[in-house]
Protein backbone atom coordinates (compact mmCIF):
# COMPACT_ATOMS: atom_id res chain seq x y z
CA UNK A 1 0.00 0.00 0.00
CA UNK A 2 1.18 3.30 -0.82
CA UNK A 3 2.32 5.67 2.02
CA UNK A 4 0.14 8.55 1.42
CA UNK A 5 0.98 10.07 4.88
CA UNK A 6 1.14 14.29 5.19
CA UNK A 7 5.10 13.67 5.40
CA UNK A 8 5.72 11.55 2.81
CA UNK A 9 3.98 13.46 0.41
CA UNK A 10 5.87 16.98 1.06
CA UNK A 11 9.24 14.67 1.04
CA UNK A 12 8.57 12.59 -1.98
CA UNK A 13 6.48 15.65 -3.87
CA UNK A 14 8.35 18.81 -3.08
CA UNK A 15 9.23 20.06 -6.97
CA UNK A 16 5.46 19.15 -7.84
CA UNK A 17 4.16 20.93 -4.76
CA UNK A 18 6.02 23.78 -5.47
CA UNK A 19 5.34 23.87 -9.16
CA UNK A 20 1.70 23.46 -8.38
CA UNK A 21 1.40 25.48 -5.71
CA UNK A 22 3.29 28.80 -7.74
CA UNK A 23 0.74 28.76 -10.45
CA UNK A 24 -2.47 29.15 -7.87
CA UNK A 25 -0.18 31.92 -6.06
CA UNK A 26 0.25 33.48 -8.65
CA UNK A 27 -3.36 33.10 -10.15
CA UNK A 28 -4.46 34.20 -6.46
CA UNK A 29 -2.34 37.46 -5.70
CA UNK A 30 -2.04 39.40 -10.13
CA UNK A 31 -2.12 42.54 -7.86
CA UNK A 32 0.74 41.13 -5.76
CA UNK A 33 3.24 42.22 -9.20
CA UNK A 34 5.31 45.23 -7.67
CA UNK A 35 5.32 44.38 -4.09
CA UNK A 36 6.97 41.57 -3.91
CA UNK A 37 8.91 39.54 -6.63
CA UNK A 38 8.35 36.02 -8.23
CA UNK A 39 11.66 35.36 -7.12
CA UNK A 40 11.32 36.50 -3.40
CA UNK A 41 7.58 34.47 -3.71
CA UNK A 42 8.99 31.66 -4.57
CA UNK A 43 11.71 31.71 -2.04
CA UNK A 44 9.43 31.88 0.72
CA UNK A 45 7.38 28.96 -0.96
CA UNK A 46 10.59 26.25 -1.02
CA UNK A 47 11.46 27.95 2.89
CA UNK A 48 7.89 26.69 4.12
CA UNK A 49 7.83 23.31 2.18
CA UNK A 50 11.06 22.52 3.77
CA UNK A 51 9.61 24.10 7.32
CA UNK A 52 6.39 22.16 6.74
CA UNK A 53 8.01 18.94 6.18
CA UNK A 54 10.14 18.75 9.07
CA UNK A 55 7.90 19.33 10.78
CA UNK A 56 5.58 16.90 9.69
CA UNK A 57 8.16 14.32 9.72
CA UNK A 58 8.98 14.88 13.72
CA UNK A 59 5.57 14.94 14.91
CA UNK A 60 2.18 13.47 13.66
CA UNK A 61 -0.28 15.80 15.64
CA UNK A 62 -1.80 18.82 14.18
CA UNK A 63 -0.56 20.94 17.12
CA UNK A 64 1.35 23.47 15.80
CA UNK A 65 2.00 24.93 19.15
CA UNK A 66 4.21 22.19 20.00
CA UNK A 67 8.39 22.74 20.13
CA UNK A 68 8.79 20.87 16.15
CA UNK A 69 6.37 23.41 14.85
CA UNK A 70 8.26 26.55 16.06
CA UNK A 71 10.70 27.34 13.10
CA UNK A 72 7.78 27.34 10.66
CA UNK A 73 5.69 29.34 13.52
CA UNK A 74 8.31 32.19 13.60
CA UNK A 75 9.04 31.80 9.33
CA UNK A 76 5.19 32.61 9.14
CA UNK A 77 5.50 35.61 11.74
CA UNK A 78 7.97 37.09 9.72
CA UNK A 79 6.21 36.65 6.70
CA UNK A 80 2.65 38.17 7.84
CA UNK A 81 5.33 41.01 9.35
CA UNK A 82 7.02 42.06 5.93
CA UNK A 83 3.56 41.34 4.01
CA UNK A 84 1.95 43.94 6.52
CA UNK A 85 4.72 46.65 5.56
CA UNK A 86 4.73 45.61 1.85
CA UNK A 87 0.63 47.28 1.86
CA UNK A 88 -0.91 43.18 1.75
CA UNK A 89 -4.39 43.09 2.74
CA UNK A 90 -4.75 39.91 5.14
CA UNK A 91 -7.08 37.89 2.70
CA UNK A 92 -3.53 38.23 0.18
CA UNK A 93 -1.62 37.00 3.38
CA UNK A 94 -3.62 34.34 4.24
CA UNK A 95 -3.55 33.48 0.70
CA UNK A 96 -0.05 32.38 0.91
CA UNK A 97 -1.10 29.36 3.43
CA UNK A 98 -4.43 28.56 2.34
CA UNK A 99 -3.94 28.21 -1.79
CA UNK A 100 -1.64 25.32 -0.89
CA UNK A 101 -4.23 23.21 -0.23
CA UNK A 102 -5.61 21.98 -3.68
CA UNK A 103 -1.57 21.44 -4.68
CA UNK A 104 -1.21 18.84 -1.36
CA UNK A 105 -5.05 17.49 -1.29
CA UNK A 106 -4.05 16.80 -5.47
CA UNK A 107 -0.57 14.83 -3.76
CA UNK A 108 -2.45 13.37 -1.02
CA UNK A 109 -5.29 12.19 -3.50
CA UNK A 110 -2.08 10.48 -6.06
CA UNK A 111 -0.63 8.56 -2.85
CA UNK A 112 -3.32 7.39 -1.37
CA UNK A 113 -4.54 5.52 -4.44
CA UNK A 114 -7.80 3.46 -3.96
CA UNK A 115 -7.02 3.70 0.14
CA UNK A 116 -10.34 5.93 0.60
CA UNK A 117 -9.86 5.95 4.18
CA UNK A 118 -6.33 6.59 4.05
CA UNK A 119 -7.23 9.63 1.61
CA UNK A 120 -10.02 11.40 3.55
CA UNK A 121 -8.14 10.64 6.84
CA UNK A 122 -4.70 12.57 5.67
CA UNK A 123 -6.97 15.54 3.92
CA UNK A 124 -8.48 15.80 7.33
CA UNK A 125 -5.52 16.63 8.87
CA UNK A 126 -3.50 18.77 6.61
CA UNK A 127 -7.28 20.56 6.16
CA UNK A 128 -6.50 21.20 10.14
CA UNK A 129 -3.10 21.46 9.68
CA UNK A 130 -3.26 24.23 7.19
CA UNK A 131 -6.71 26.28 8.63
CA UNK A 132 -4.30 26.88 12.00
CA UNK A 133 -1.04 27.66 10.47
CA UNK A 134 -3.11 29.78 8.06
CA UNK A 135 -5.27 31.86 11.29
CA UNK A 136 -1.17 31.67 12.84
CA UNK A 137 -0.24 33.98 9.89
CA UNK A 138 -3.46 36.47 9.90
CA UNK A 139 -3.09 36.85 13.37
CA UNK A 140 0.49 37.67 13.39
CA UNK A 141 -0.51 40.21 10.13
CA UNK A 142 -2.89 41.78 12.19
CA UNK A 143 -0.60 42.64 15.11
CA UNK A 144 1.59 44.16 12.54
CA UNK A 145 -0.34 46.18 10.50
CA UNK A 146 -1.96 47.39 14.06
CA UNK A 147 2.03 48.38 14.58
CA UNK A 148 2.25 49.63 11.12
CA UNK A 149 -0.88 51.91 11.07
CA UNK A 150 0.01 52.87 15.16
CA UNK A 151 3.21 54.51 13.72
CA UNK A 152 1.80 56.40 11.34
CA UNK A 153 -0.86 57.92 13.08
CA UNK A 154 2.36 58.86 15.38
CA UNK A 155 4.15 60.37 12.68
CA UNK A 156 1.12 62.45 10.93
CA UNK A 157 0.81 63.34 14.62
CA UNK A 158 4.06 65.24 14.96
CA UNK A 159 3.64 66.43 10.69
CA UNK A 160 0.93 68.35 12.30
CA UNK A 161 2.40 69.88 14.95
CA UNK A 162 5.80 71.12 13.83
CA UNK A 163 8.11 73.30 16.36
CA UNK A 164 9.11 76.09 14.22
CA UNK A 165 12.16 78.31 15.64
CA UNK A 166 11.75 82.02 15.14
CA UNK A 167 13.71 83.82 16.74
CA UNK A 168 16.56 83.02 19.19
CA UNK A 169 14.96 81.97 22.68
CA UNK A 170 11.51 82.14 20.82
CA UNK A 171 9.98 79.10 19.53
CA UNK A 172 6.12 78.69 18.02
CA UNK A 173 4.08 75.53 17.29
CA UNK A 174 1.10 76.51 15.47
CA UNK A 175 -1.92 74.18 15.86
CA UNK A 176 -4.15 73.35 13.05
CA UNK A 177 -7.64 71.20 13.65
CA UNK A 178 -9.07 69.33 16.28
CA UNK A 179 -6.83 68.90 19.59
CA UNK A 180 -7.29 65.72 21.61
CA UNK A 181 -5.43 64.07 24.21
CA UNK A 182 -3.62 61.75 21.80
CA UNK A 183 -2.27 65.09 19.73
CA UNK A 184 -1.70 67.17 22.74
CA UNK A 185 0.42 64.24 24.34
CA UNK A 186 3.04 64.60 21.12
CA UNK A 187 2.66 68.48 21.03
CA UNK A 188 3.78 68.25 25.01
CA UNK A 189 6.59 65.77 23.99
CA UNK A 190 7.86 67.83 20.80
CA UNK A 191 7.65 71.18 22.60
CA UNK A 192 9.44 70.15 25.37
CA UNK A 193 11.83 68.56 23.63
CA UNK A 194 12.54 71.64 21.30
CA UNK A 195 13.01 73.52 24.49
CA UNK A 196 15.64 71.20 25.66
CA UNK A 197 17.48 71.33 22.67
CA UNK A 198 17.05 74.94 21.88
CA UNK A 199 17.03 76.18 25.29
CA UNK A 200 14.26 78.43 24.33
CA UNK A 201 12.66 81.03 27.56
CA UNK A 202 9.63 81.09 25.75
CA UNK A 203 6.85 78.53 23.17
CA UNK A 204 4.08 80.71 21.33
CA UNK A 205 1.25 77.96 21.02
CA UNK A 206 -0.51 79.27 18.23
CA UNK A 207 -4.28 78.37 18.32
CA UNK A 208 -5.66 80.60 15.04
CA UNK A 209 -6.11 77.07 13.44
CA UNK A 210 -7.96 75.60 16.15
CA UNK A 211 -11.64 75.77 14.75
CA UNK A 212 -13.19 75.77 18.64
CA UNK A 213 -12.27 75.46 22.09
CA UNK A 214 -14.28 73.32 24.35
CA UNK A 215 -13.03 72.69 28.23
CA UNK A 216 -11.05 69.35 27.31
CA UNK A 217 -9.27 71.47 24.47
CA UNK A 218 -9.27 74.49 27.17
CA UNK A 219 -7.64 71.64 29.95
CA UNK A 220 -5.26 70.47 27.05
CA UNK A 221 -3.79 73.83 26.68
CA UNK A 222 -3.29 74.15 30.55
CA UNK A 223 -1.46 71.12 30.38
CA UNK A 224 1.10 72.24 27.96
CA UNK A 225 1.33 75.60 30.19
CA UNK A 226 2.29 73.85 32.85
CA UNK A 227 4.64 70.99 31.30
CA UNK A 228 6.31 74.10 29.98
CA UNK A 229 6.88 76.24 33.30
CA UNK A 230 7.94 72.84 34.62
CA UNK A 231 10.99 73.04 32.02
CA UNK A 232 11.70 76.99 32.69
CA UNK A 233 9.75 78.34 29.59
CA UNK A 234 7.33 80.63 29.51
CA UNK A 235 4.34 80.18 27.36
CA UNK A 236 2.48 82.73 25.27
CA UNK A 237 -1.34 81.47 23.44
CA UNK A 238 -2.12 83.73 20.37
CA UNK A 239 -4.62 83.45 18.09
CA UNK A 240 -7.03 83.80 20.81
CA UNK A 241 -10.43 85.41 18.42
CA UNK A 242 -13.50 87.25 20.52
CA UNK A 243 -15.25 84.12 19.99
CA UNK A 244 -12.90 81.28 21.80
CA UNK A 245 -12.59 84.21 24.77
CA UNK A 246 -16.10 83.91 25.03
CA UNK A 247 -16.43 80.28 25.06
CA UNK A 248 -13.37 79.99 27.70
CA UNK A 249 -15.30 82.50 30.11
CA UNK A 250 -18.58 80.74 29.49
CA UNK A 251 -16.59 77.64 30.51
CA UNK A 252 -15.06 78.94 33.38
CA UNK A 253 -11.73 77.57 32.73
CA UNK A 254 -9.47 79.48 34.83
CA UNK A 255 -6.74 81.06 32.03
CA UNK A 256 -5.21 83.24 35.10
CA UNK A 257 -1.73 83.64 35.04
CA UNK A 258 -1.60 82.45 31.41
CA UNK A 259 -0.18 85.40 28.71
CA UNK A 260 -2.93 85.31 26.14
CA UNK A 261 -2.49 87.70 22.11
CA UNK A 262 -5.01 87.58 19.34
CA UNK A 263 -2.34 86.73 16.86
CA UNK A 264 1.31 85.73 16.39
CA UNK A 265 2.49 89.07 15.82
CA UNK A 266 1.52 90.25 18.73
CA UNK A 267 2.80 87.27 20.81
CA UNK A 268 5.95 87.37 18.95
CA UNK A 269 6.55 90.94 19.59
CA UNK A 270 5.91 90.37 23.02
CA UNK A 271 8.06 87.68 23.74
CA UNK A 272 10.90 89.25 21.87
CA UNK A 273 10.70 92.18 24.18
CA UNK A 274 10.48 89.99 27.16
CA UNK A 275 14.36 88.33 25.83
CA UNK A 276 15.49 91.73 25.35
CA UNK A 277 15.76 91.35 21.43
CA UNK A 278 14.13 93.34 18.58
CA UNK A 279 13.39 93.48 14.97
CA UNK A 280 15.54 96.79 13.92
CA UNK A 281 18.84 96.08 13.19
Amino acid sequence: MADGTISSVLKKSSKELQASWAKDLAAALPSAKGRISANELEQQAAEFLALLAAATERTTGGDITATEYKPLREFLEGVSRSRAHQGFTSDETATFIFSFKRPLFEQLRLAAGKDTETLADQTWQASVLLDSLGLHTIRTFQKAREEVINRQQHEMLELSTPVVKLWDGILALPMIGTLDSARTQVVMENLLQKVVDTGAQIAILDITGVPTVDTLVAQHLLKTVTALRLMGAECIISGVRPQIAQTIVHLGVDLQGVTTKANLADALALALKRTGSSLKH
